[in-house]
């Protein structure tokens, strides 16, 4: 295996570690508020992902990393054209994490309302951004002879680039509802049952529409190989619905991470051998050979990939387990 496979290999894992671990976060934001029934309930939303909340946006930090590093060209090019909506995701995410962190530290109801909101506001605004980024990739980037291109209103209001949008933003607050559901009790829970088993039917009728379009607008025509996972994505979302329709949360949200993940490997499947594409039929791309680092880079900086992915990888496993019990079943400290 080439050094430029492993590289991809890990990039794609740290993304796709971190659109299952931060999805959910971005789900519990978006849900809280209208799931929760008075301040104990929402405190108890908010606990169930309270131990993992800050170590789950190290995987979006190490996926920086990477592409600094190993990706310099494509990171390059993406953050320079996706200025814009990464921007905004990033400020997102952030508003999010201040808005949930903040909330409790103050007594008035009223000011625990704003940042209800606001921790809302940051959870859907990064669900439905990363959808965009998404679709962007897929359906092709404006891109010149120098492999320079610039996002603008036409690529992000197109319908295709939406529709992602859409799906990933029902597919998160799925996937978080799935989660409160297996980490709260009683009335909470129901609640978040009854939810999530629409949300994850509702996102798979998203992608199938989603993957509709783009095959009829020619999106799926510089690789069909992502119809494998697109298929995959559908039947997680379905096997995770009907988790929840026979109160199996757990299932379900085994089900629902393996769906979080599996928009990753659509675009990965959808764009090899190149990580970025023109929107032009023939036009200018960005082909992996061309977008990674030279040999000598990456051979030095795979001994800190591979003993930090395992360490991160292991320090989730850990805190899952020392935080195995389910929210309310001890005071509501972390959040």
């Amino acid at each position: 295996m080439s050094l430029e496979t492993i590289w991809l290999l890990l990039l794609g894992l740290l993304l796709v570690g971190y659109f299952v671990l931060g999805g959910y976060d971005y789900g519990v934001q978006m849900l809280q508020r209208g799931l929760a029934h008075g301040e104990s309930e929402r405190r108890l939303a908010l606990n169930s992902f309270g131990p993992f909340f800050l170590g789950n946006e190290v995987w979006l930090v190490a996926t920086a990393g990477v592409l600094m590093g190993a990706f310099p060209k494509l990171e390059g090019a993406l953050f320079t054209g996706m200025y814009a909506p990464i921007a905004v995701i990033v400020g997102a995410v952030v508003l999010g994490t201040v808005s949930v962190q903040l909330r409790s530290r103050h007594g008035s109801r009223a000011a625990r309302a704003v940042w209800d909101t606001l921790a809302l506001v940051g959870g859907l605004v990064a669900a439905a951004g990363w959808g965009i980024v998404l679709g962007l990739l897929l359906h092709g980037l404006p891109m010149t002879a120098r492999g320079t291109f610039a996002v603008g209103a036409a690529e992000l209001l197109d319908p295709f680039v939406l529709l992602c949008a859409a799906t990933t933003l029902t597919l998160f607050a799925g996937h978080g509802a799935a989660f409160i559901a297996m980490r709260t009790r009683d009335a909470l829970r129901e609640r978040a049952t009854r939810t999530g088993r629409s949300l994850l039917a509702a996102a798979a009728v998203l992608a199938v529409a989603t993957a509709v379009l783009g095959a009829a607008g020619g999106v799926s025509a510089r690789g069909w190989a992502a119809a494998l996972p697109a298929a995959a994505l559908v039947v997680a979302l379905g096997v995770a619905a009907l988790a929840l329709t026979r109160r199996a949360p757990r299932l379900a949200f085994a089900a629902s991470c393996c769906a979080a993940g599996l928009p990753v490997l659509i675009v990965g499947f959808g764009l090899y051998p190149n990580l970025l594409s023109s929107a032009r039929d023939g036009g200018p791309s960005l082909p992996i050979a061309h977008a990674v680092a030279d040999t000598a880079t990456l051979q030095l900086l795979l001994p800190v990939a591979v003993l930090m992915i395992p360490l991160l990888t292991a320090f989730q496993m850990v805190s899952w387990w020392a935080f195995r019990v389910r929210a309310g079943s001890r005071p509501p400290t972390y959040l």
